[in-house]
């Protein structure tokens, strides 16, 4: 049965399968391009690394080994027992904290054979590097490094949330994109 979504699957989208799927098409990319630059260049998988404070999920921390409870007060103790309120708890509670996510992205790095001087980057935006947070300001300052470069740069948006990346000039209002910027050549 042909899949009924035009483009790309939304069910995709989620953090929780986009991880999966982003690894395994940038692999892709990687199998296809190779023969094509075959002898002169190759295909190198880069991996960008970053603490996310704002991770999707929460750490489960805080289950103790043993827990000791007491009901009655210590014999030592100098209040009375009138006044003595004694909170006891049967169980161990499960609490959830946020904690902060090492993320790992791939992306393509297109390198000339012998100088292994880097050509063109190759980038699939993730929903991190589409929302406000390390994410974004992490793939922002690699933008900015790829675009001040002699580097060519490929950026691949097939996510339909999120606030796409910076463009000037006419930009289509477009679900999906993909941007070739050639180096060398001057932006309008």
């Amino acid at each position: 049965m042909p899949s009924p979504f035009p483009g790309m699957n939304p069910y995709l989208e989620p953090p929780v399968f986009w991880s999966e799927f982003h690894n395994r098409l940038i692999v892709a990319i990687s199998d296809a391009l190779t023969p094509e630059l075959r002898p002169k260049y190759y295909v190198a998988v880069e991996t960008r690394t970053y603490l996310d404070d704002e991770a999707d999920e929460e750490l489960l921390v805080g289950v103790p080994d043993a827990l000791i409870l007491s009901s009655t007060p210590a014999v030592s103790d100098p209040v009375p027992s009138s006044s003595i309120a004694v909170a006891v708890q049967s169980r161990p509670v499960q609490v959830t904290l946020p904690m902060p996510e090492s993320v790992r992205e791939r992306y393509l790095e297109v390198r000339e054979v012998g100088t292994d001087a880097v050509v063109t980057v190759v980038e699939l935006l993730s929903p991190k590097n589409k929302r406000k947070g390390q994410g974004r300001t992490a793939y922002e300052k690699k933008r900015q490094q790829v675009l001040k470069s002699l580097s060519h740069l490929v950026e691949i948006d097939l996510l339909r949330a999120g606030v796409p990346m910076a463009m000037r000039g006419s930009v289509s209002r477009s679900l999906y994109r993909i941007l070739a910027r050639q180096a060398g050549v001057p932006t309008p």
